[in-house]
C-alpha cells in the first residue's frame, strides 16, 4: 500500500514529530471574516496560520463547509483545501467537513481526487450530513436535487466506491479519483454518524466544539459498533474543541469574548463578521442568552498554558480521544498565531506528563 492510499490505524497515528505517548493535535479553520476585513484577508490569514501550524508540528489542517454566514468564509471548501495544501509541505489538509448531501458524490470524488493528485498522501475527506446553513439557504443550494440526510449512508458508500480501483466495464468513473483511495472520515454531533462510522470501519470526528451534548455517548456508540475494515483495524476518534490560549488567563478570556459575542449574535439570528474582543461580556448577553452560549461552548479551553493543559488533560482522560482538533476563533491574527504556539507547548507538556505521571494521578 502506497503512502497515498487509505491509512490504517497505524498510519493515522503516524507522524514523525510526535513521541510515542503524544496524541496528534490538529486545527479546524472556518476562514473567519473579521470586522473591517474581507474574505481575501481571511484566506491570507488561513495560509499564514497553516504554515505556522505546520512548523509547530500540528498533524492536520481541516476546513469546514458553511454557507450564508457573514463571519465564515469557508463555503468553497475544496478550493481552500488546495489553497492551504499548496502553501504547505507536510501537514495533512482536508475537510472538516464537506456536507455531503449538498453535493453529488461523484462531484466530491472528482474534487478530492484532483486534490489528492496534486498533493499526494496529504488529503483527508471528512463528511458531514448537516446542511451547514439555514433552511432557506439549504433550498438555494438545490439540496433536494442532490440528496438529504436520509440518503447519507448510501451517498458515503457511493463516494467511497469512486476511489476504489475501477472494475472492468465500470460505466461511471471519477477522473481523477479512481484508484486513489482518499481517506474518508465521518463527522457528527449525534449518534447517527458515530454508529455509521463504526459499521463502515471509518475514523470518526465529533463536533463537540459547538455540540457538546452527545460527545461521550457518540464515542461509546462508535467504539461499540466498530467493525474492522480495509480502512481501519480499530476505532480512531477525534474530538473537536475550542481553544483560546494566551500568555495570561485574563488575556485569553478577553480574546474569547470575540467568539462569545459571535455565538450570542447567532442566537439572535445575526451572522455578522467576527468582532474584536469586548471588555465585559456580561453587558453583551442577556441572562437568558448566557446559559445557551455557555452550553454551546462547553468544550472551550481558555487561558494560559497551564490552564489549557489541565483542561485538555482531563478531556483526553475522559474521552480516550485518539486525536484533538482545535477551533481557534481569535480576532487578532497575531494573537491567533501566538495561541498556536502555546497550544503546541501544551501538547508537548501533555506528552511529557504521559511519560511520567499523569494529571489524573
Amino acid at each position: 500500500m502506497s503512502e497515498g492510499e487509505y491509512p490504517r490505524s497505524a498510519r493515522l497515528h503516524q507522524t514523525p514529530t510526535y513521541g510515542q505517548h503524544m496524541i496528534p493535535f490538529s486545527i479546524l479553520d472556518l476562514a473567519p471574516i473579521r470586522q473591517g476585513a474581507n474574505a481575501a484577508d481571511a484566506f491570507e490569514q488561513m495560509r499564514t496560520q497553516a504554515q505556522h501550524a505546520e512548523k509547530l508540528g500540528y498533524h492536520r489542517y481541516w476546513i469546514a463547509e458553511h454557507h450564508n454566514m457573514g463571519g465564515v468564509g469557508s463555503s468553497a471548501t475544496s478550493v481552500l483545501i488546495g489553497h492551504v495544501a499548496g502553501a504547505t509541505q507536510t501537514i495533512r489538509v482536508g475537510s472538516g467537513g464537506v456536507m455531503l448531501p449538498n453535493h453529488a458524490p461523484l462531484v466530491i470524488a472528482e474534487q478530492f481526487g484532483t486534490l489528492e493528485s496534486l498533493y499526494p498522501g496529504r488529503i483527508d475527506l471528512g463528511l458531514g450530513r448537516a446542511p451547514g446553513t439555514d433552511q432557506l439557504t439549504t433550498r438555494a443550494l438545490r439540496r433536494a436535487h442532490s440528496g438529504n440526510e436520509y440518503d447519507f449512508p448510501q451517498d458515503v458508500v457511493e463516494l467511497q466506491s469512486y476511489f476504489k480501483t475501477p472494475e472492468a466495464q465500470q460505466a461511471v468513473l471519477a477522473v481523477p479519483g479512481a484508484g486513489l483511495n482518499v481517506p474518508v472520515w465521518l463527522l457528527g454531533s449525534s449518534l447517527f454518524s458515530a454508529q455509521l462510522a463504526g459499521m463502515l470501519g471509518l475514523p470518526y470526528a465529533f463536533a463537540s466544539h459547538f455540540a457538546p451534548d452527545y460527545l461521550l455517548h457518540a464515542l461509546d456508540a462508535y467504539r461499540k459498533e466498530f467493525r474492522p475494515s480495509e480502512h481501519l483495524d480499530r476505532p480512531y476518534a477525534m474530538v473537536g474543541v475550542n481553544v483560546v490560549a494566551a500568555d495570561t488567563d485574563q488575556e485569553a478570556r478577553h480574546l474569547f469574548t470575540s467568539q462569545q459575542t459571535q455565538s450570542v449574535d447567532m442566537v439572535r439570528g445575526k451572522r455578522a463578521p467576527l468582532g474584536p474582543p469586548i471588555d465585559d461580556i456580561e453587558q453583551y448577553w442577556t441572562p437568558a442568552e448566557r446559559p445557551a452560549v455557555e452550553h454551546k461552548l462547553t468544550y472551550s479551553f481558555v487561558g494560559q498554558a497551564e490552564t489549557v493543559r489541565k483542561g485538555l488533560a482531563h478531556l483526553i482522560e475522559q474521552t480516550k480521544a485518539d486525536e484533538l482538533i482545535a477551533n481557534m476563533r481569535i480576532f487578532d491574527p497575531a494573537a491567533g498565531l501566538r495561541a498556536l504556539e502555546i497550544l503546541a507547548d501544551v501538547r508537548q507538556q501533555l506528552a511529557t506528563n504521559e511519560k511520567g505521571t499523569t494529571d489524573a494521578e
